[in-house]
Formats: C-alpha cells, structure tokens, sequence
C-alpha cells in the first residue's frame, strides 16, 4: 500500500507540471516546444531507473554486519531526502504563474535548454526521492514493490490527464495535505527501522531492548506483527511488535518536529494574509 501512495502521489506531482507546462505552450501557440518537454521527461525516468538499479546492485553485494549498516544508512538517507521534499512541496505548492514565467522568459531568450532543465529536474526530483523510498520499503518490509507502483502511475496519469481535460475537479490542495502527512507517517516508520538496522549493526547503543513486546504473543492477538492490525501498521506506517527505547524516541521525535515544523510555517502564513 505504501509503495502506491508513493508512486501515485510523486507521479501525480510530475503529471501537474508538465500539464501546467504543456497547457501555457498550447495556449500561448508554442506547442513546437512540447517535445523538449517529453524529452525532460524521458531524461529523468531514465535517470531514475539507473540509480534504481546501481543501488539494487550495491544492496545485493553486501552480507551480515555490512548490510545491516548499509541498510539502515539507506533508510535515514531516504528519511533526509524525503523530508526536504515534503517540506519544499509545503513551502512552494505549485505555484503556477512562477513555472509560467520561468517558461516565458527562457523561451523569449531562445533558451530551450532551461525548458528542459525545467522539466528534467522537477521529474528527477520526484523519481530520485520514489527510487530511494521504493528500495528502502524493500529492505525494510522485505515486499515486492512492482505491481501497486505500476498502479500508483497508471491512476496518476489518468486522473492528471481527466483533469486537465477538465473531466473532473478536486482540491489540490487537500490532496497534498492528505498525502504529506501520509509521507511523513511512512518516513518516520523507516526512520525506525533504520535506527533498529543500525542497532543490529552495533553502530547505536540499546539502552532499553523492548519498550513493548507483542511478538511473542499468538500470532491471533491483533497487535502481533503477523497480526490483522498489526501487519496492516507494519506494511503502512513502520510499526513495530517489539520496539527499542531509541526506535520509539526516534519515530515520535521526527513526528514532532516534522508536524511542528508544518504547523508554524501554516500559521506564520495566515499571519502574512491577515496583514496583507
């Protein structure tokens, strides 16, 4: 489910600049140029599928102490990566009329090149951070990812599309307040199962093993990890049956922070349109 919501909502984000790209050529009759835009596009998938496998090829060569290190590196890396773009997607939202003007003043330039750069690294953001977050579900929940990502962009497309042919209308900015929070309660999940590979790897301290412990339970009781709900919170939001001190301190702290951070910049906003 996670790997849905990932590729559905960074494949959604792709879709909505280059429809807000593609729709400014064609009304401003300049739709000669829409091919540099498929060529960003293409660029930056390719891109994204090479770092995808040079990092599977990396993963696969290492074994016990060294794979753990490498795995929870990955996750925290993930973390960092992912962060700053949930946080730079608050801050910035699409604002139309700066991807329009970036677009105007490049091509009254006659600079094509910063049409496609445009493009290349607004698409390669998104797969760069789908790519790193992909393979740490991976490692960490050890699923195959394939299926409901191909789903994930398939119902992307088609909802950007309908969109921008004016087939149906939603608040785009609910959707990315909704899939925001989600992404952050995916983050801090890998957050603490990156601590856990770290743990494993000798690399951070244990002070306290199992702040709870479940696992041991039968496998019926719901908050087992193989349980119904509680392999449900395991595949969507990291939880864990048998946590350490440091897992449980990691996971609450990045939320806090995180939502604390979202909630500030929100109010430091109403405060600058109460003034205005």
């Amino acid at each position: 489910m996670q790997e849905f919501i990932i590729t559905f909502r960074e494949t959604f984000e792709v879709a909505l600049i280059a429809g807000i790209v593609l729709s400014f050529l064609n009304r401003t009759n300049q739709s000669r140029y829409n091919i540099v835009v498929y060529a960003g596009i293409a660029a930056a998938v390719l891109v994204s599928i090479l770092l995808a496998y040079i990092l599977s090829s990396i993963g696969d060569g290492f074994t016990g102490k060294t794979e753990e290190l490498y795995e929870g590196c990955m996750m925290y890396l993930s973390v960092i990566f992912l962060s700053f773009m949930i946080l730079w997607c608050i801050k910035h939202k699409h604002k139309v009329s700066d991807i329009e003007n970036k677009i105007s003043k490049d091509l009254d330039n006659g600079y094509k090149l910063g049409l496609f750069f445009l493009i290349f690294i607004a698409v390669l953001r998104e797969g760069v951070e789908t790519v790193l977050f992909l393979r740490s579900i991976i490692v960490a929940y050890e699923i195959q990812v394939l299926w409901f990502s191909l789903l994930g962009v398939f119902v992307a497309v088609v909802l950007g599309y309908a969109m921008f042919q004016g087939m149906v209308r939603f608040d785009i900015k609910k959707f990315f307040n909704v899939t925001s929070t989600l992404l952050i309660l995916f983050a801090a999940g890998l957050l603490a199962h990156g601590t856990h590979e770290l743990q494993e790897a000798g690399v951070l301290p244990i002070f306290l093993e199992h702040v709870w412990d479940i696992n041991p339970e039968s496998t019926a009781h719901p908050l087992h990890e193989k349980g119904f709900i509680g392999s449900f919170m395991k595949s969507l939001f990291g939880y864990n049956g048998n946590p350490s001190l440091i897992e449980v301190m990691s996971y609450l702290t990045f939320l806090a922070l995180t939502f604390g951070w979202w909630k500030n910049y929100e109010n430091q906003q109403k405060l600058k349109s109460v003034k205005a």
